[in-house]
């Protein structure tokens, strides 16, 4: 990334944004207060929101239900309209922030390509998720106890027996652990509102019949980035799932083979699931432009399980792995890809290459390749990640600078199972990041660095520690915890066999 290239990106929001996003604090606010017991504001944000989309195919939809709303009404089909328009809302403001950053760095990004509709049948288990999810509409975050929470255990449990449904299970889950963490929401000095308004909005538009046929790609179970969001000191959020989910239809994956060249590796943590999404450029066999690719593999997990230890949950994909901790490239075969960008990940189909210098790839590829088109559900501000390589900058006071202008670092974004540290982001000379709008500005997610730290040359990558820790310090102290893993599979294996 140029100056020139910073300057542009970070200019003035683009017209709009910061109105689209008033409209959505003003039904969040009346989310967090109860849709059964509105005043008159918060009829009035509701009316807002209706009138923003008044030109739209929502618009019609989005007025009745704000209108039957306000006059106590509180049905399922209203419930769905407001939150695809505040979904709406949202993509609009996306569409207009990735616009800015393909043209700042010069980017080309494919179109979304709808599908044929197909929808799912009508299940007994999507009609209780939908009737929980309701239930916290009217009752809203300040009268969330432990009884409501509780509430969501039996339409949880029933959609994780369901591998159709195991991505809105996960999203589900992650929301009831962290109202049941929080209960009673009443006693909380001040609420995540619109983390929650995120989980709740995409929950409730997956649960709808057909809102699982677009699902192909990966979920992003939570924790302190992605779609999942974050707490939101400057309004910082998304909606948990980041589940690649096409619209109505469904996009069949194609088969593509080639070397697939690592970037970094981005960590989400929730205390329920783990994510780890792998940035990557794929060179297609027969020499095809390069494309930007994810990878995401992910899997359930207890809140004890911290550090490097995560990573031993995500074990059954070592040749993943093994690329990330050795820095090496994949050669994979006729693995699945998404129009939306993302590899579905078979780990017999890869096979260890040569090593493969992060910091060049992002060099020499990333400024020709292909970018992925972005499904309707989700463009959302806050699912924006884009890698870039920084290079001759400056650091200093939380933020990269090159010539004259500055781009936040997002430290809280560091992973706590790997080598990077702040102090290592302030010393680099060199950084593979990914680009975020969170909170109503730019900033950039180190995923590795290179520079000089007390006079030595270092290097450090997200995904180091992906086969182990390499830092004895680590190693002694997680020898001294035990290996927590290994304690609750074994525990959870004798409780199966009983």
């Amino acid at each position: 990334m140029l100056g020139v290239q910073l300057a542009e990106l970070t200019g003035a929001a683009p017209d709009g944004t910061e109105e689209a996003l008033d409209l959505v604090a003003g039904f969040d606010d009346a989310l967090a207060h109860g849709l059964g017991r509105l005043g008159g504001e918060r009829s009035a944000a509701l009316t807002a929101l209706a009138g923003a989309l008044d030109a739209t195919p929502l618009g019609p939809a989005v007025r009745e239900a704000a209108e039957k709303i306000a006059a106590g009404s509180v049905t399922d089909e209203h419930l769905a309209a407001l939150a695809g328009g505040r979904t709406a809302l949202f993509g609009a403001v996306h569409d207009a922030l990735l616009g800015r950053l393909d043209a700042a760095l010069g980017r080309t990004r494919a179109g979304w390509a709808e599908a044929a509709i197909e929808t799912d049948a009508e299940a007994p288990l999507l009609g209780a998720a939908r009737s929980w999810l309701q239930e916290l509409a009217i009752t809203g975050w300040r009268g969330v106890d432990h009884d409501l929470v509780s509430a969501s255990d039996q339409a949880v449990e029933a959609l994780l027996a369901d591998p159709g449904a195991r991505r809105l299970a996960v999203l589900l889950d992650g929301l009831a652990a962290e109202l049941r963490a929080s209960s009673p929401v009443a006693t909380m000095e001040r609420l995540p509102v619109r983390r929650w308004a995120d989980l709740w909005a995409r929950a409730l538009l997956l649960c709808r019949p057909g809102g699982r046929s677009g699902l192909v790609g990966r979920e992003e179970p939570g924790g302190r980035s992605g779609l999942v969001g974050r707490e939101e000191p400057r309004g910082r959020s998304g909606p948990v799932g980041r589940e690649e989910q096409g619209s109505a239809g469904r996009e069949e994956p194609t088969q593509v083979s080639g070397r697939l060249l690592i970037l970094g590796v981005d960590v989400h943590e929730h205390a329920t699931a783990v994510q780890a999404q792998v940035h990557a450029v794929l060179e297609p066999a027969g020499g095809a432009r390069p494309r930007v690719v994810r990878v995401s593999v992910g899997a359930a997990k207890v809140d004890t399980i911290v550090g490097p230890a995560v990573w031993r949950l995500l074990d059954a994909h070592p040749t993943l792995l093994g690329a990330l901790a050795e820095r090496r490239g994949l050669d994979i075969t006729d693995m699945p890809l998404a129009a939306s960008g993302d590899l579905i990940w078979h780990d017999d189909r890869a096979a260890l290459a040569e090593p493969a210098d992060p910091f060049v790839t992002a060099r020499v590829l990333l400024p020709e390749a292909a970018f992925p088109a972005v499904p309707p559900l989700e463009r959302h501000p806050v699912r924006i990640a884009e890698p870039v390589l920084v290079e001759g900058h400056r650091t200093g006071d939380g933020a990269v600078e090159l010539d004259g202008h500055t781009l936040a670092l997002d430290l809280d974004r560091l992973p706590g199972l790997g080598p990077l540290t702040p102090a290592m982001v302030t010393a680099a000379e060199a950084c593979v990041g990914l680009v975020r709008w969170d909170g109503g500005r730019w900033t950039l997610q180190p995923l590795a660095v290179r520079g000089t730290l007390k006079r030595k040359p270092f290097e450090a990558h997200g995904g180091d520690w992906a086969m182990g820790p390499t830092d004895p310090k680590v190693v002694k102290a997680e020898a001294k915890a035990g290996d927590a893993v290994a304690v609750l599979r074994e525990r959870a294996g004798r409780l199966l066999r009983r």
